[in-house]
Order: structure tokens, then C-alpha cells, then sequence
């Protein structure tokens, strides 16, 4: 494959965006990669030090129209004609975008100009831009099957989402900075991004039981508890994030969770069973469809957060605990759901779609 194949990655936002993206654009290294992205978010820290970073004023619409729907939309024509003039003066040849609003920019910018897209939608309920412009791409990759039922079937096709290559690394690398005994039952708790403060007082209350009942936990609050010190104990460790995700979760007996794409595609590639919390403010209530995967194939449990009481969430976990036979059964399953090439399926995608321009 020629190095002057020139890609353009529309990916901004979150992780759940920009992430699976970083993981393909590793899987091209023979391709010139520029990445479209928006000022100030993930992107501008984790690729512009490896990728030329473009960055368009775009943001999404609100549900009500108003005053502010005319200025969004005069923003969004504006970033139109931006990623139109960036394709073509940098001679790109193709698109690959993750969802999310700029997407939507790119797929049409793209599609005026004849340029193949790839689109990859990691929710098992798709985003509304990708339900909205799917039928604009060359094709449309999904993580979660599930999927399929909303998108265009003759372009669509299941590839699971790709993680991070430190992943798919060796299960026996040790923890920087955690000095967990290695004969104990671990509990992580993996707030997420958004919202993570209700699952936080939540864990909290019920962290007492577990910790006489001989478990570890390392919490990962985020940056935004105000309570964050409230709860001590020798062996509860309260982080604001950890760097070392694939070690821990490798490392660790069950996990309490959100339930972001990205996240539960971690979970199974490590393959740890999960109590799933989905965030209930989610853009229409995503996370719940992501969870009803998993416990679908037996592969997580779902306790809604406008139910769940301390009480409910101590039984669950020292249940699991208590149960090293359930807990293997759930680990198997949450690893069947695992795509570990997923990368890989993607990049082959994007070189059969610009071989074929």
C-alpha cells in the first residue's frame, strides 16, 4: 500500500470517541493521518503530539428551537464548508469518523466531494447523526450487533469496537502505584466520565460490607465528588482516575460500572464479570441498551440507578463473592463478547474502501 494514501479521522469529544479511533489510525501507520477535532477536548492532548490536529467551531443541537438552534446552525453550514476545503486542498482520499457531532460535518463535507467514508458507531442503540447520515457512507461499522436493526443493512457490518493496544497486552503486569495483596478479591469501581457521583455515594455506603467480607476496592471517583475523602479504610483506595486501566481491571475479581461502549468493551476484552449502573441521563438512554447486551449473554447484571439502594448493591456484590463459580461463568461469557481484532477488521474496512476510489 502506498504511504501516500491520505486519511482525514474525524473523532472529538470523549473517549468513547477518540479512543477506538487512535486504535485503527495505529493499524494504518503506512498512511498519512490528519485528525479533524473540536478546540479544547480530548483530542487536543492525546493525538495533536502524533497527528496533524484540524479543529472545527461545531457543536450539537439542542432540543428546543430557539435563537441559539439559528447561530448552531450557522456554525455547523460554516464547519461544512471548512472540512469540504480541508479534504480538498489536502488531497485526502477517504473519511473515517466515530460518531458524535462532527461527524456530521465530515460525512457530508465528504460525500459532496465523492470521497468514501467509514463510520464506526460503538452504541448498541446508534447516535441520531449516525442513524441520521448513515445512508451518505461507503459503510457503516457497529461494535455491538445489536445495532444492525437501525442502520442501513447492505453497508452495515459488525466489527465490535477496538481498545487501546495496552489491552490486548499481558495479563501479568503489575499495577503502578496500587500495592493490592495478590490473594484478595479486588472490586473497581469505574464511575465513568459523567455522573459519577451518585454511584460514588452509592459505593461508599456499601463499601464497608465488602471490606469485612475480604475484599479490596480501588474507586475511581472521577474529579468532580465533593465527598470524595468522606470514606477511609486500609484497604479502600479512592482515585481520581488511573493511567494503568488494562493492568487493574486484568487484576481485578468483578467491576461496578457505567455502561459507556468503550468502557464495556474493556471489560470484555479482560473478560470481568460486571454490575452495570448505565448513566440514566445518557443521550436516549444508550447506556441501558450497551447493558442489556451484556446481561443478555449472562455477561454483567443491570441495576438502574433511579432503584438501586446501598442495601441492594452490598447483596449483589458479596453474593458474587461469595460465588467463585457464578463469577467464572460470567467472565467466560463477558469474554465470548470480546472482538480482540477489532482494529485490525477496521483498518482492512478503510483500505478496501480507498483502494477501491
Amino acid at each position: 500500500m502506498s504511504a501516500s494514501k491520505r486519511l482525514l479521522i474525524a473523532a472529538s469529544g470523549t473517549g468513547g470517541h477518540v479512543f477506538p479511533a487512535v486504535a485503527i489510525a495505529e493499524q494504518l501507520s503506512d498512511y498519512e493521518i490528519e485528525w479533524l477535532g473540536v478546540p479544547d477536548r480530548l483530542e487536543s492532548r492525546l493525538v495533536s503530539g502524533q497527528y496533524r490536529l484540524h479543529t472545527i467551531a461545531v457543536e450539537g443541537f439542542q432540543q428546543k428551537l430557539g435563537l441559539n438552534t439559528l447561530r448552531v446552525l450557522g456554525k455547523f453550514a460554516r464547519s461544512i464548508q471548512q472540512v469540504r476545503h480541508l479534504l480538498h486542498q489536502g488531497k485526502f482520499q477517504g473519511v473515517l469518523t466515530t460518531g458524535g457531532y462532527i461527524a456530521a460535518p465530515a460525512i457530508i463535507a465528504a460525500r459532496s466531494l465523492g470521497l468514501p467514508t467509514l463510520l464506526h458507531e460503538s452504541n448498541a442503540l446508534p447516535g441520531k447523526v449516525t442513524r441520521w447520515l448513515s445512508p451518505w457512507c461507503s459503510r457503516v461499522a457497529v461494535g455491538f450487533e445489536a445495532a444492525i436493526v437501525y442502520l442501513p443493512r447492505a453497508q452495515t457490518v459488525y466489527t465490535g469496537t477496538p481498545v487501546r493496544a495496552q489491552f490486548l497486552a499481558s495479563a501479568t503486569q503489575e499495577m503502578p502505584g496500587l500495592s493490592i495483596p495478590p490473594d484478595v478479591p479486588l472490586i473497581t469501581v469505574v464511575g465513568g466520565s459523567q455522573g459519577a457521583v451518585a454511584v460514588n455515594k452509592l459505593v461508599r455506603e456499601s463499601a464497608p460490607a465488602w471490606l469485612e467480607a475480604g475484599a479490596w476496592v480501588v474507586h475511581l471517583t472521577g474529579e468532580s465528588d465533593p465527598d470524595v475523602n468522606s470514606f477511609q479504610h486500609p484497604h479502600y483506595v479512592a482515585l481520581p482516575f488511573y493511567d494503568h486501566m488494562a493492568q487493574l481491571l486484568q487484576r481485578s475479581t468483578l467491576a461496578i460500572s457505567r455502561a459507556g461502549a468503550g468502557t464495556l468493551t474493556e471489560l470484555a476484552i479482560v473478560g470481568i464479570p460486571a454490575i452495570l449502573i448505565p448513566y440514566p441521563f445518557a443521550a436516549e438512554d444508550h447506556q441501558t441498551y450497551n447493558a442489556q447486551v451484556f446481561a443478555k449473554a449472562g455477561a454483567a447484571q443491570i441495576l438502574p440507578q433511579d432503584t438501586l439502594t446501598s442495601d441492594l448493591l452490598t447483596s449483589r456484590v458479596l453474593a458474587w463473592l461469595r460465588s467463585p463459580t457464578t463469577l467464572a461463568e460470567v467472565a467466560r461469557n463477558a469474554k465470548a463478547l470480546a472482538v480482540p481484532d477489532s482494529a485490525d477488521r477496521l483498518a482492512k474496512l478503510i483500505r478496501l474502501l480507498l483502494a477501491e476510489a
